[in-house]
């Protein structure tokens, strides 16, 4: 069985929501955000808070990644939720607006001193100028660094930028965030594609976001699910031209130059190959 898990498309739903928490028992998405954040009136947060951390240690949610989004460093919420996040257990915790790797360390020993059990990872958000250019430091300051997700609504907003088909705006920001996670060997999830009614749009900008590298997508309606998994998974094609590569560099080791439809294959090759098995393997095995 394999350890990879699946993260192709990461649903945020409202922490205050009972039939939104409801129906996302149905949706088939690899991870949920359980929002007390943006998504949750002031006044409703008390009650998302208790309604998130029921929800994420019931149980009910099957295979899915379930993750709670709490309130940010220094507002007034965020002490409490992190705590009845913590206590909770969910397979993370997602903090918007992690800044440095001394606000990583900081959340990881708040976490620690409210009992939040080993499998609960930090997910911290990348959406600022600051955290891009310590993306590095902020994704090595913690084993229990578990993701970056990125933040493109504020990122775009922070840079004074523009939403733009392709983002080329924020292209550089997202590629330094993506270098940092894959240094560190942490996931690092794409931003949201805030046009919901836009379906080329955005199963553009998942290809984009395949190509380059993330791990797969945040998303805002379930109506984006469906394409996100299909575009963050290996297709068939691709999951047998790894099956072939694999086994051609297996029946020939030891012969010198190994070749694969003409092509030659190198060890890098087949690191790739193994690679799509394994995530193809991890989807199948999540019967999505």
């Amino acid at each position: 069985m394999s350890d990879f898990t699946p993260l192709r498309s990461v649903l945020y739903m409202p922490g205050s929501n009972e039939r939104a928490l409801e129906k996302a028992k149905s949706i088939a998405c690899d991870g949920l955000i359980l929002d007390l954040e943006d998504a949750v009136a002031p006044d409703a947060k008390p009650a998302a808070r208790d309604a998130a951390a029921a929800a994420a240690a019931s149980g009910d949610y099957g295979r899915r990644t379930v993750t709670i989004r709490v309130n940010g460093i220094g507002t007034q919420w965020h002490d409490d939720d992190i705590v009845a996040a913590s206590q909770a257990g969910p397979a993370a915790i997602v903090v918007p607006k992690v800044g440095s790797a001394a606000e990583v360390q900081q959340l990881v020993a708040a976490m620690e001193a409210a009992g939040a059990p080993d499998h609960t990872k930090l997910w911290a958000m990348v959406e600022t100028p600051g955290a891009i250019l310590d993306a590095l430091a902020i994704a090595r300051a913690s084993e229990r660094l578990g993701a970056f997700v990125l933040g493109t609504n504020d990122l775009v907003k922070e840079l004074y930028a523009e939403h733009v088909p392709g983002r080329a705006p924020i292209l550089p920001s997202l590629h330094t965030a993506l270098l940092a996670g894959r240094a560190a060997g942490i996931a690092v999830i794409d931003g949201v594609y805030n046009d919901v009614k836009d379906t080329a749009g955005f199963l553009a900008e998942c290809e984009q976001g395949r190509q380059m590298g993330f791990d797969g997508k945040t998303l805002i309606h379930p109506g984006q699910v469906e394409g996100a998994n299909t575009a963050y998974a290996p297709s068939a094609q691709a999951v047998e031209d790894a099956r072939g590569l694999v086994a051609a560099w297996e029946d020939g080791r030891g012969a010198g130059v190994v070749t694969y439809n003409g092509r030659m294959v190198e060890n890098l090759h087949v690191e790739s190959a193994r690679r799509t098995l394994e995530i193809h393997e991890a989807i199948v095995a999540l019967g999505s």
